[in-house]
């Protein structure tokens, strides 16, 4: 029973505050680890429909932190990340954005994904 528990558990951190943003990108900053942050909105429906993909990406890249903020709960954060329409995806290292993908793109999004986390395994290696 446990172990199911544990396969049903989400790999995707809900921010809740501008204090978790800020403890969530700096632990990710000190471990080099790269974070992709989706900005969503419960009233949009294109933001609504791409939480089961980023899900499903989250389990596919496990050395990134996937990280999901509501605008509306969290208004600070999207300001000051500069995000006016949802939803919108963020890759970041470091601390800082390195790309940035408006719209609902699933396939575009994976691809950005993919060479955003090959990029820094490359780097780190």
């Amino acid at each position: 029973m446990e172990n199911q528990e544990q396969e049903n558990k989400s790999r995707v951190i809900k921010v809740e505050s501008e204090q978790s943003w800020d403890f969530y990108i700096s632990q990710a900053t000190t471990q080099g680890c790269p974070v992709v942050v989706h900005f969503t909105a419960a009233w949009c429906i294109p933001s609504v429909a791409m939480n089961p993909f980023f899900e499903e990406l989250a389990s596919s890249y496990p050395d990134a932190l996937f990280l999901t903020v509501d605008v509306d709960d969290v208004k600070a954060v999207a300001a000051k990340m500069e995000v006016k329409a949802m939803p919108t995806f963020l890759l970041m290292k470091e601390g800082a954005q390195v790309d940035r993908l408006v719209g609902a793109n699933p396939d575009e999004i994976r691809k950005r994904i993919d060479a955003f986390v090959q990029s820094i395994r490359v780097y780190v290696a």
